[in-house]
């Protein structure tokens, strides 16, 4: 058996995805490691993990409202997770210390769930689920809105989507990463918001976090190569002020914007195809 029958037999690649990488190679572009391609049985197993994730996003929409505090959802993702034999990817992982971040207002991401921190009317929240599924890992997050928003954070809610999908659109077959990334950024940017950059999208499949790291800001042409059978984040935070951000130093976790302003994201996960992009999580 010759080195594209072996390539095609483990990776589900065919000669000619093969030897297209292999011209970018020459040519100096960093192409993704073999790791990072899923083979089809593999993309099963991300799939069903994915419609138990979308599915739980589904649930959660239909009960967040005024008056809820956030560990409520903490414990409605939990209870939903192992219900359909699952578990939810953020519990322990590096010490979080809950199932999913509820990020209310200024807070960009990794908020943690707290009886404490009720919703109340006119807060914009993020609710982010992860989950593991027969070993297989999804991720996605949604933005929600409580009562009566007010018009400049419903823009900037919307806004915001919209950079995930422009990203979304970018992420093309042998395209760029630094294409999805000045993407989202020129769009954030025409209306007047700021990108985050110290955090961002990231392959996911077979474990929770994995190469590649993907921006949301940057220069088209550049970063790396977009291939087939590539499972990876889109996840723009966007700010409504300035792009910088802080870590909350009593939890270690919790994200906020430094001139206190909200912040905003929408995350999905995608399959690159020999054709495009399949939404997987949403």
């Amino acid at each position: 058996m010759g080195r594209k029958e072996q390539a095609k037999e483990m990776w589900g690649l065919d000669a000619g995805v093969e030897e297209r990488m292999a011209w970018f190679r020459r040519r100096g572009v960093r192409v993704p490691p073999r790791s990072i391609l899923r083979t089809p049985e593999q993309i099963a197993g991300i799939r069903a993990s994915a419609r138990i994730n979308t599915a739980l996003l589904d649930h959660i929409a239909g009960m967040i409202c005024e008056g809820i505090s956030t560990a409520q959802i903490d414990r409605e993702v939990y209870d939903y997770t192992v219900s359909h034999g699952a578990v939810p990817a953020p519990l322990h992982y590096e010490g979080f210390p809950k199932s999913v971040c509820v990020s209310v207002n200024d807070v960009v991401c990794h908020g943690i769930p707290s009886e404490r921190e009720i919703l109340r009317d006119g807060d914009i929240v993020n609710v982010d689920v992860s989950t593991i599924y027969e070993g297989y890992y999804s991720d996605a997050s949604r933005m929600f809105l409580i009562g009566n928003v007010d018009a400049a954070r419903r823009r900037l809610v919307e806004v915001t989507r919209e950079c995930m999908e422009i990203g979304i659109r970018a992420a093309q077959p042998w395209a760029r990463l630094g294409d999805v990334g000045a993407a989202i950024q020129a769009h954030a940017e025409r209306n007047g918001y700021s990108v985050v950059r110290e955090l961002c999208g990231h392959g996911v499949g077979l474990e929770f976090h994995e190469k590649p790291d993907v921006e949301h800001f940057g220069r088209k042409g550049t970063g790396m190569l977009i291939v087939p059978g590539m499972t990876f984040t889109i996840e723009p935070m966007i700010n409504m002020g300035r792009r910088h951000v802080f870590i909350d130093a009593e939890d270690g976790w919790t994200v906020l914007t430094e001139d206190g302003l909200p912040s905003a994201q929408w995350e999905s996960m995608i399959l690159i195809t020999e054709t495009g992009n399949e939404v997987l999580t949403q």
